[in-house]
């Protein structure tokens, strides 16, 4: 249901969801390309594939093109074909994969404040504190 904020607690919840109910979110917003994407269309709006590519950088077009194909289904990204010569297609961030921006922005904030500790508890667990 939309706006239903309750968790999977049902017959159909995996044991992974009972035990961290934010478990297939984690799954379907952070693999290993997702973010990079979603950050990308959220901050440089509609993009072609060789734009996404550009800006993300190491990704593979194999890669590229499985990650659009699944945020398509996820409903987070929109696919826009333009029959043209030659044709055009255009991929953007939907209001579904929009309402995730709070949540990457309080990551960002996270980050900023935090990666410099995490950087120093991990020197200090490997002895070159």
């Amino acid at each position: 249901m939309a706006g239903d904020t309750r968790s999977r607690t049902g017959p159909a919840a995996t044991e992974a969801e009972l035990a961290c109910p934010i478990a297939p979110v984690v799954d379907i917003v952070f693999s290993r390309w997702t973010t990079p994407i979603l950050w990308t269309l959220h901050t440089h709006g509609r993009q072609r594939f060789v734009e996404l590519e550009r800006r993300i950088g190491s990704i593979t077009p194999k890669v590229l093109t499985q990650r659009l194909r699944q945020l398509e289904r996820d409903g987070l990204v929109v696919r826009t074909y333009h029959p043209e010569v030659p044709p055009r297609v255009e991929y953007e961030i939907s209001g579904l994969g929009r309402s995730l921006a709070p949540l990457f922005a309080h990551l960002a904030e996270w980050a900023d404040t935090h990666l410099d500790d995490v950087e120093r508890a991990r020197r200090a667990y490997d002895g070159g504190a």
